[in-house]
């Protein structure tokens, strides 16, 4: 019988690369992989991996497996969601990752209300960017991830995965409180065009080319003059005078900061799309449904909020 987890294996080296990056991404040593892998090549009596410059690529029989892998390992999991299902009450653990702004705003008020709904379910939350998501969950390290669709990304018919839409929330122009746009009632991004523009660190999530690409949509390329790690830190530079920035609706500041959230017009409303993401096959798993129906009434009392402040 083909032991599961080595189809799993194989099919991370194939999306990586090299045995090397496969064995990072699933937290394992590369001469664990491939001595997997080989078993499984031994197992099966043919060859599945062939040298490709410094890295590797499937032979035709090994992509023939991965094809069929991906059914294989749905299967699995619609399996283990059923199993789960005759597990008396609801023990968890629920492992749910997600980059910054989901976890502030979506998934640490799910965790919180699964925490008094479900006392022994075991909620365990990561902080962690789309990308890194998708392999963690690729790897089996979490249930369920909170993503953003990001170049490189699944794309929404990737066989291994089940993808469905949560949020799609504006973003909003971060303004110092004496800026003229501060007392506008609503703004459109080409009236900023001629500022400073303050983004995250372009190593730490997609925001910068997120904000260059919106702000290339309206006409015009931001001039970007500092770049932070952290929100709390663009929310302390727009307070200074040194620029202004474009954040989703999610992200918070420190109270107390001199700085006014402003509404982007609707004729150029920018829009960020946030969606659930989980291993396909394992939608049907009793915890799994629980964790998203969680931050699916995160994301109601997200939208009940409308009288939110527009300084901060």
């Amino acid at each position: 019988m083909i032991d599961l987890r080595r189809l799993h294996m194989l099919r991370v080296v194939h999306q990586q690369g090299t045995v090397t990056a496969a064995a990072e991404a699933l937290h394992l040593t590369p001469s664990a992989v491939s001595h997997h892998v080989r078993e499984l090549a031994r197992e099966l009596k043919v060859p599945l991996l062939e040298p490709q410059g410094r890295g590797v690529r499937l032979t035709p029989a090994g992509r023939l497996l991965v094809d069929h892998a991906d059914a294989l390992l749905a299967r699995w999991e619609e399996a283990r969601a059923d199993l789960e299902s005759y597990r008396a009450g609801m023990a968890g653990p629920l492992r749910i990752g997600g980059f910054n702004t989901a976890i502030s705003g979506l998934i640490a008020p799910a965790a919180g209300r699964l925490r008094h709904s479900h006392p022994d379910l075991q909620v365990q939350v990561r902080e962690c960017d789309s990308e890194e998501s998708v392999d963690l969950l690729m790897a089996g390290k979490v249930d369920l991830a909170v993503v953003e669709p990001v170049e490189g990304g699944p794309p929404p018919d990737d066989a291994r995965f089940e993808q469905s839409p949560l949020l799609e929330e504006p973003h909003i122009m971060l303004v110092p409180a004496d800026h003229p746009l501060a007392r506008a009632a609503s703004v459109r991004l080409q009236d900023a065009a001629a500022e400073d523009w303050i983004v995250a660190d372009p190593g730490t999530c997609d925001h910068a080319q997120r904000v260059r690409m919106l702000c290339a949509a309206a006409g015009f390329s931001p001039r970007i003059a500092h770049a932070a790690v952290q929100w709390p830190a663009i929310w302390a530079l727009v307070a200074n005078g040194l620029g202004v920035s474009l954040v989703p609706r999610l992200a918070e500041g420190p109270e107390g900061q001199a700085v006014v959230r402003v509404p982007v017009s609707s004729e150029n409303l920018p829009m960020r799309r946030i969606l659930t993401c989980v291993r396909r096959g394992s939608r049907r798993n009793p915890l799994i449904d629980l964790g998203i129906r969680a931050l699916e009434e995160a994301v109601r009392d997200h939208r009940s909020r409308d009288d939110w402040p527009r300084s901060a």
